[in-house]
């Protein structure tokens, strides 16, 4: 039985890819949802800029999931260079094979070249491995952390869907992948990269939306504990912390609150699982010394 993938061509508004994404736990946002809809209908790359934590990743994953295609991530950081995201040679293989050649009596160092220098040697990194892929999910996760350089690199392939490979010609894409690019804005994306993309920038869920999303997510989760928990990070983002919690810190907190059977946000258990919420000392040193959990239910 062949199994039919859904694509854009499925999906008639960005309400309809709305609901797709709400079947993968995904609660997405008229306006996220609408710049979604449009990168994939227009065949265009997604920026997604916004706190760390605020669902940009994971609206990567909730995609593959509703296009049924595996997910290929780049992670970024500093020093990223093309050989770690295009492609490499697997010199070990390599080698091995000129010493069996030369252990077989082979010498003709033309038709050698030729042979080490073939697909079978060649490691695809992500991005390539994008390219080769149809359908695919490319998800280019923290750009802003890469050098700036590597945007150049980046610039080129989401431009054509292309990568030249010296030894063997260029590889060219298909079916071009789906891309999602994420930054948490440590540093300004390049205007050249920003121009070839579509563009959002991803807010803290409302308070309304965060409960849904809890309630969604961790279905054990009653709804008195997700709006205890939703009220409660509410209030710490607008506190001066190091690092206000996301979404992502708020389903870890309250899946550790459940687990240790809470059913309301009791101020001992709050503080004791702070540590899922909050991730730096100087955070916590705060809110426990201000009394922050003395009110919860106020």
């Amino acid at each position: 039985m062949v199994r039919h993938t859904v694509d854009a061509s499925d999906m008639d508004s960005p309400g309809r890819l709305a609901e797709l994404l709400d079947e993968q736990a995904y609660l997405a946002g008229e306006g996220l949802a609408t710049a979604a809809f449009l990168a994939l209908r227009m065949g265009r790359p997604l920026l997604l800029e916004g706190e760390a934590g605020v669902g940009k990743t994971e609206l990567a994953r909730a995609l593959a999931a509703v296009l049924e295609a595996p997910l290929i991530r780049l992670q970024c950081y500093e020093g990223l260079d093309a050989s770690q995201a295009l492609y490499d040679w697997d010199f070990a293989r390599q080698l091995l094979h000129l010493k069996a050649a030369e252990a077989g009596g082979i010498t003709d160092s033309a038709r050698l070249e030729e042979e080490v220098y073939g697909r079978r040697f060649l490691i695809a990194r992500p991005l390539l491995r994008a390219i080769e892929t149809q359908p695919a999910v490319l998800l280019i996760d923290e750009v802003d952390r890469a050098d700036v350089e590597f945007e150049a690199i980046l610039l080129e392939v989401l431009s054509d869907f292309a990568i030249s490979v010296p030894e063997l010609g260029t590889i060219r894409a298909e079916r071009p992948p789906v891309v999602v690019l994420t930054s948490n804005r440590t540093r300004e994306v390049h205007d050249a990269l920003k121009r070839r993309c579509l563009y959002h920038w991803l807010e803290h869920p409302s308070f309304e939306r965060e409960v849904a999303i809890l309630r969604r997510r961790l279905p054990a989760c009653s709804e008195s504990l997700a709006e205890q928990v939703a009220k409660a990070t509410g209030r710490l983002r607008e506190t001066d912390l190091i690092k206000p919690p996301g979404i992502a810190e708020t389903l870890d907190w309250t899946e550790a609150l459940l687990t240790l059977g809470a059913r309301e946000l009791d101020p001992d258990v709050a503080a004791a699982t702070l540590g899922a919420l909050l991730k730096h000392r100087e955070d916590h040193e705060a809110v426990l010394g201000n009394g922050f959990f003395g009110d919860l239910r106020g």
